[in-house]
């Protein structure tokens, strides 16, 4: 596989197509419009700059890459050379199954259509095109070019053939893959996902505040970042949908999401993309919301 389309230039879509460019491949970057691929553009520019000043790339390097970058808002023509074409459109069932419905018509019939959802069903978007065999999830880390893992999703028709050769092609980017089968959540998220919900509802129930939480979980469990820190990261719009997912999926009640983190991404409070979340980044530093206000 040489040629790659991207869908979507959201913070999972650039750095995938960041990470697939950096190891040489030609990349098609496709959205819906050319300001969202602008920004998308940027922001690898600017992730690339750091790797230069940290010494892991060239300016050479970081030229390199960018040029192995072309920019489509035509899905049909960005996909049709493409050998691998990996979807990493917002986290919404109905997008997803519209999308891989359109590539399954528009992409070459021996091209491999992944998906980079962090827990909706491989079996059940590969049910929209004639190719399940050819339908795979490649979860990404993020940030995918700093982030080992990439969790590999075998849905209920997909080959070995498919699955080992993204498998490989994993390797070939200095990912780690993981094997795994289509059930909610997979397993990073179905372990992730209850634990940060815990730790929602260990906050919401007044046990302890932001910070105190995510202190014990960084000092006594030697986590990187807090459970309520990595939600604002991560977005909570985007736990809730993973939680919906998981509840759905399971018909368990202990999927639940707790009503803080429903009422917070309600009122457009989703984390770092907002500006706000269980921390504040309005000032460009990380100050913990007044507790107050999650009571």
């Amino acid at each position: 596989m040489k040629h790659i389309a991207v869908i979507g230039s959201g913070t999972m879509g650039n750095g995938i197509a960041h990470t697939f460019a950096q190891f040489g491949y030609q990349v098609n970057l496709i959205d819906i419009n050319i300001e969202a691929i602008q920004r998308a553009i940027n922001t690898i520019s600017k992730n690339l700059d750091r790797q230069v000043t940290k010494g892991t790339i060239t300016e050479a390097d970081k030229a390199a890459t960018l040029k192995n970058i072309i920019s489509f808002t035509d899905m049909q023509a960005g996909v049709a050379d493409a050998d691998l074409i990996v979807e990493a459109a917002t986290e919404n069932l109905d997008l997803k199954l519209k999308i891989f419905k359109e590539l399954d018509a528009f992409a070459k019939p021996q091209a491999i259509l992944a998906s980079n959802t962090s827990s909706i069903s491989i079996t059940k978007i590969a049910s929209v095109t004639n190719r399940g065999d050819k339908v795979i999830g490649m979860h990404f880390m993020n940030p995918v070019p700093v982030m080992k893992l990439v969790e590999v999703i075998r849905g209920y028709a997909t080959s070995d053939k498919t699955t080992a050769l993204i498998m490989d092609l994993s390797k070939k980017l200095a990912k780690v893959p993981v094997e795994v089968n289509d059930y909610p959540g997979f397993v990073a998220n179905r372990i992730l996902m209850p634990m940060i919900n815990e730790a929602i509802y260990t906050l919401y129930e007044n046990v302890a505040g932001v910070e105190e939480i995510d202190t014990v979980m960084k000092l006594g469990m030697a986590h990187p970042m807090g459970p309520l820190q990595l939600a604002d990261f991560i977005g909570l719009d985007v736990c809730l949908a993973i939680l919906r997912v998981l509840q759905d999926g399971f018909g368990n009640p202990k999927y639940a999401p707790c009503p803080l983190l429903v009422n917070m991404v309600t009122a457009g409070n989703k984390g770092i993309k907002s500006g706000e979340g269980f921390y504040n980044y309005a000032k460009g530093v990380k100050e913990a919301v007044v507790a107050a206000k999650f009571s």
